[in-house]
């Protein structure tokens, strides 16, 4: 998670990552919400690098989802690593949720505050 921990290591600088870098961490961390949560109940979207259908329950299948959230990249980045609670979030409007299943607070974080892996094995 080299891409993240780059990421969450300019905000910390109080800058804003570079365009490749934030792309490649929102993907990582899709990647890896995707494979906490396997489903496809939930459509999370961080626009413009990416969406994951996620979370046990009816699958969706064609026009808008019924349970979506959706969030600008470095939102998703402070999520992830547990800089920032998923209910501040959407009480502040920084992530749009919509849905009886659009809560992500039971899989968040994905990573540590500092980008390292959550997982024993690596």
């Amino acid at each position: 998670m080299d891409a993240v921990a780059d990421a969450i290591a300019a905000l910390d600088n109080d800058e804003a990552p570079d365009k490749d870098t934030l792309k490649e961490a929102v993907r990582e961390l899709l990647r890896e919400l995707a494979a906490k949560a396997p489903g496809h109940s939930v459509e999370v979207r961080v626009p413009p690098y990416g969406a994951v259908q996620c979370v046990e329950g009816p699958r969706h299948r064609r026009g808008t989802p019924p349970n979506v959230v959706e969030c600008h990249p470095v939102v998703f980045v402070e999520l992830a690593a547990g800089r920032l609670a998923f209910a501040d979030a959407v009480a502040s409007g920084r992530v749009a949720a919509s849905g009886q299943r659009a809560d992500l607070t039971d899989v968040l974080p994905l990573t540590g505050p500092h980008g390292e892996s959550l997982n024993d094995e690596e």
